[in-house]
């Protein structure tokens, strides 16, 4: 088990908590912590017990994006040092961080609390699934200091909103409220704030008794399908097909549906 500095790893079960804990700084993103999530997501990707995960932030903030201090964005005296400085980290941290997110091969659950700006917009939206608290909110503040969206949101956005409303929040930094985002299906579930934390952790307990497998096999069909042709999806869909067919939770379910029975799924 890893030692962090500002995250909490907590496992329960089969399902893995990640937690950024940098509180008074509302869980703004500093290279010490992005390498954190970074490490904590690949403890959880290779431990087999994990079947399940849930991102989430500590205190009143889920991610307000990068720490402008730490990462030299307030540094005006040195305009292309500081341009070097995010594009390294973006490139080196943030990227795949995102591209991991995207690419585990175990549900991912997102519990965002509270203001959720900048790069942690993207770290939100990566996740496969989401919980809203009503208080929460997602917001593209990076034209508030004249720059543009990155670390994956405008991916994300695009596909999500089309480009009108994508191009309006990305350039409004207006705040799209918990509700909203249900109505835009920017979140899956919005719940009180009190018990955010539960309801994902038991939204994740159930898609840990699912067949994880076939699971993994769904999140790369449609990650595949998001980029690719109609035709090319069904061929890929049918070669994700062939492994899901040859797996033990497949066998397992249909043994269970003929013996009338709630299947076991193994995840494998």
């Amino acid at each position: 088990m890893t030692d962090f500095i500002y995250l909490l790893y907590e496992l329960n079960g089969n399902v893995a908590t990640i937690t950024l804990n940098r509180p008074k700084q509302q869980n703004a993103l500093n290279e010490t912590l992005s390498n954190e999530i970074m490490c904590a997501l690949q403890q959880a990707r290779d431990d087999d017990t994990v079947r399940a995960i849930v991102l989430t932030g500590a205190g009143k903030r889920f991610c307000v994006g990068a720490d402008l201090i730490e990462t030299g964005i307030s540094d005006i005296s040195d305009p292309e040092k500081v341009a070097d400085n995010v594009y390294n980290m973006v490139m080196t941290i943030s990227k795949p961080t995102v591209e991991l997110l995207r690419e585990i091969e175990k549900p991912v659950i997102g519990a965002i609390n509270g203001a959720t700006a900048g790069m942690g917009v993207a770290l939100a939206l990566a996740c496969d699934v989401r919980v809203m608290s009503e208080e929460s909110y997602l917001m593209l503040a990076f034209s508030n200091i004249g720059l543009v969206p990155d670390g994956g949101s405008t991916w994300f956005f695009v596909r999500q909103l089309g480009y009108s409303l994508a191009f309006e929040y990305a350039i409004e930094a207006t705040r799209i409220t918990a509700s909203r985002c249900l109505e835009l299906g920017l979140t899956n579930r919005v719940v009180p704030n009190d018990v955010l934390l539960s309801s994902a952790q038991e939204w994740a307990t159930h898609l840990a008794q699912r067949p994880t497998f076939a699971i993994a096999l769904t999140k790369q069909a449609l990650n595949y399908a998001a980029n690719h042709s109609l035709s090319h999806a069904i061929e890929h869909e049918v070669e994700l097909q062939k492994l899901a067919l040859m797996s033990q939770d497949h066998h397992e379910g249909i043994t269970a549906f003929f013996e009338k029975r709630k299947p076991v799924f193994k995840g494998k």
